[in-house]
């Protein structure tokens, strides 16, 4: 039976001790600052990058891995035999999804890709789940079998602070963002189908309160909370304040609480963090 060996992009939100101890591949995406571009979890860490990212003239521009990287990757891991499962962040924020498709078809290893329609610890969840029933010698239908089932009980909520990212992105038109911002507005966003949605918009930090309150009692009726994940971009007193509420309420779940990537980094902005949960019910 062929073994089957995991790949993931630098979104994945995972730790280098998750890395090896799964013996999870990534390929990385680049982030351009000021005309010097950086690899990510190579040349430039989460940490090194937001004051990298504050400093800058100009907002960094993101790129997704060229075709040739994944290829690269995927020959390399079949070259014993092995199938190759790809799980990338969802296509509504990156082609890196299509990148590997497309490499998939050129590369001599058989490969399977798939959109985890989540990003950060989302998609660390579905991948490290991936990666321990390949180790336990699963096959590649039991293995989408499960990473079907993670996606299905995973919930991923997002605040951004400011709209200045994203408008300068081209996200948004910037007069809405000129206005936005005058008012103090707050916008409260859900990761759900594999796209983002916005689900509260409200003035100050009150309103950020109030938007993971009324999360943290979904998350106080949902049963079996396996994961929680908080990745953010700069701390706050919002973010302080749901995570003491989160490991008060949920002593017993795991825990992971970090700087997210450069590429949500530079789509969310200063002050942006996201809350991910996981449950595994029975």
């Amino acid at each position: 039976m062929a073994k089957v060996k995991i790949v993931t992009d630098s979104s994945a939100q995972l730790t280098d001790e998750e890395l090896k101890q799964y013996g999870i591949t990534i390929v990385p995406l680049t982030v351009m600052i000021d005309d010097t571009v950086y690899i990510d979890r190579d040349t430039i860490t989460n940490e090194t990058f937001v004051p990298q990212m504050l400093a800058a003239h100009d907002l960094p521009k993101t790129s997704q891995p060229p075709v040739g990287k994944f290829v690269e990757a995927f020959d390399q891991l079949g070259e014993d035999g092995s199938q190759v499962l790809c799980l990338d962040m969802l296509e509504a924020i990156s082609g890196t999804v299509h990148a590997a498709e497309q490499a998939a078809t050129l590369s001599k290893a058989d490969v399977t890709v798939v959109d985890s329609q989540s990003t950060d610890r989302g998609l660390g969840f579905q991948v490290i789940e991936a990666a321990k029933l390949a180790q336990q010698g699963a096959d590649m239908k039991t293995i989408l079998a499960r990473v079907d089932k993670v996606r299905s009980n995973t919930k991923l909520y997002l605040c951004v602070m400011t709209l200045d990212n994203i408008v300068k992105g081209g996200r948004l038109h910037p007069i809405a963002g000129a206005i936005t911002n005058f008012l103090n507005i707050k916008l409260g966003l859900q990761v759900t189908g594999g796209k983002l949605k916005i689900i509260s918009k409200g003035r100050g930090d009150k309103s950020l309160k109030k938007f993971f309150n009324g999360i943290i009692d979904e998350m106080k009726n949902t049963p079996s909370i396996k994961s929680i994940g908080i990745s953010y971009v700069t701390e706050t007193e919002v973010l302080k304040d749901t995570v003491q509420k989160l490991k008060a309420e949920f002593p017993d779940a795991s825990f992971l609480e970090r700087v997210t990537s450069p590429t949500i980094s530079t789509h969310t902005g200063k002050g942006a963090f996201a809350l991910i949960y996981y449950s595994d019910p029975e």
